[in-house]
């Protein structure tokens, strides 16, 4: 899809926390998750969130690249230690989804679970909540927004289950989403996202 130049160009991710994804000297934890432990473990993102990954992002969202669906796999494949026990991509509500018509980051969970053998979970992390858009939103009230959001109906009982969505920025939702699968047993939950956006203050 993109030349070997162009694709050396892409934002790469640096240092991190291992835990938020998030800029870190060192790749230590960052204060954030220090101060805030947040319910999820770990997180990995394939990309920072910044042109032209941004706009591949959106292509994706917006049904407008489907190819990228295989693309942003084939980035995710060298990712050999993360072995989850399930994989959960982010779940849209019923209302989002039938307007949209698929579920984006679906089509990249369900290409990458095809190809590591890795078991995907299709229905059982439902979300009851048609949440509003969180951009422009500080973390107290994006964490207010997604409180009981999401529903599990199966257990996960020591389970390592890694939660995919396409772009992480404060981490809000996938924090509530990792809440909800440690309530049904998850022993460990971590993040894989498409897209990292920096964040200079940031929480969960």
């Amino acid at each position: 899809m993109l030349c070997a130049a162009c694709d050396g160009d892409l934002p790469q991710v640096g240092a991190a926390c291992p835990v938020c994804a998030n800029p870190s000297p060192g790749g230590q934890r960052c204060g954030s998750c220090l101060k805030r432990v947040p319910q999820f473990d770990a997180s990995r993102a394939l990309f920072e969130y910044r042109h032209p990954v941004r706009e591949m992002v959106l292509a994706l969202k917006h049904g407008q690249g489907f190819a990228l669906a295989n693309w942003f796999c084939e980035k995710a494949l060298p990712l050999d230690d993360l072995q989850p026990d399930l994989v959960v991509a982010m779940p849209l509500h019923p209302r989002r989804l039938a307007e949209r018509g698929f579920n984006p980051i679906m089509l990249v969970a369900r290409e990458l679970s095809r190809r590591k053998g890795w078991r995907l979970d299709m229905q059982g992390v439902v979300r009851d909540s048609d949440t509003p858009h969180q951009a422009g939103q500080g973390l107290k009230q994006r964490l207010r927004n997604v409180r009981g959001a999401f529903r599990c109906t199966t257990r996960l009982d020591g389970m390592h289950v890694l939660l995919m969505d396409d772009v992480m920025t404060s981490g809000a939702t996938l924090n509530e989403l990792a809440r909800t699968v440690k309530i049904a047993g998850a022993a460990k939950v971590t993040n894989l996202v498409l897209a990292r956006a920096v964040m200079s203050m940031h929480g969960r």
